[in-house]
């Protein structure tokens, strides 16, 4: 089955189509602020280098967050723009997963890290439990001193992986100078969620027809959106 991804969590946008063996073609362009009008283009062209057209698409795989509320928006309203006018299923990912499985060569614990501004992240974790990622912290959302309560709390060697932690390494890091755990960042190659691993993803759940239709997906917000944040505070006042 071929599979269209799209990601547009974070400041990047990221489209990629691949056929479960491989990705057959991929695109991906930092882009804090212009997320819809880039993403349009990417999936036309890397559908021209794949060389696959939207008539033998299988299902659309998108990331629901959390992430930027307008990015994820664009991402999410593109992708069920598609699977209605084509009547393919969607697979929707959490973007800490996507993270998470980027990461595979490690036996800590991996802790996803994504900003959410106002100085706050939003983070899950992981373990690599023989050959299956397993979620053993549900993705939540809340200051930095929060996530490394969790990570104290967890005791375990960690790897933290995520724009969020390369944001916050300096504050996490000496945080976490007395605790006596072992941990590490990725580098700046595992910051962002990627289409590329969400294609996958998507496949190993597609098998087992693990999907929605377009009308069933819903983002993973967490947070009300900024704007919202915003006009609740100046309603208080």
């Amino acid at each position: 089955m071929i599979i269209l991804a799209i990601d547009t969590a974070t400041d990047s946008v990221s489209v990629a189509v691949g056929d479960g063996t491989r990705v057959l073609a991929s695109s991906e362009v930092v882009s804090d602020r212009q997320h819809c009008e880039a993403l349009t283009p990417m999936i036309s062209f890397v559908c021209q280098q794949a060389d696959v057209g939207f008539a033998e698409l299988g299902a659309i795989a998108v990331d629901i967050g959390p992430g930027l509320f307008t990015g994820m928006r664009v991402g999410i309203a593109s992708a069920k723009a598609i699977a209605f006018s084509l009547d393919l299923p969607i697979i929707g990912m959490c973007s800490l997963d996507v993270l998470a499985a980027a990461a595979t060569a490690t036996d800590s614990v991996v802790v996803s890290v994504i900003d959410a501004r106002r100085h706050e992240v939003y983070w899950s974790m992981h373990r690599n439990i023989g050959t299956e990622l397993t979620q053993v912290l549900k993705p939540t959302v809340g200051p930095v001193a929060e996530l490394v309560m969790d990570v104290v709390e967890r005791s375990q060697p960690a790897l933290f992986v995520g724009n969020g932690a390369l944001r916050y390494q300096i504050e996490i890091v000496e945080s976490l100078e007395n605790s006596n755990l072992a941990i590490e960042f990725a580098d700046l190659r595992l910051s962002r969620p990627s289409a590329s691993t969400i294609v996958s993803m998507a496949h190993r759940l597609a098998v087992n027809e693990q999907w929605q239709t377009a009308d069933q997906l819903t983002p993973l917000y967490l947070r009300q959106p900024d704007a919202q944040i915003n006009w609740s505070m100046r309603s208080a006042s």
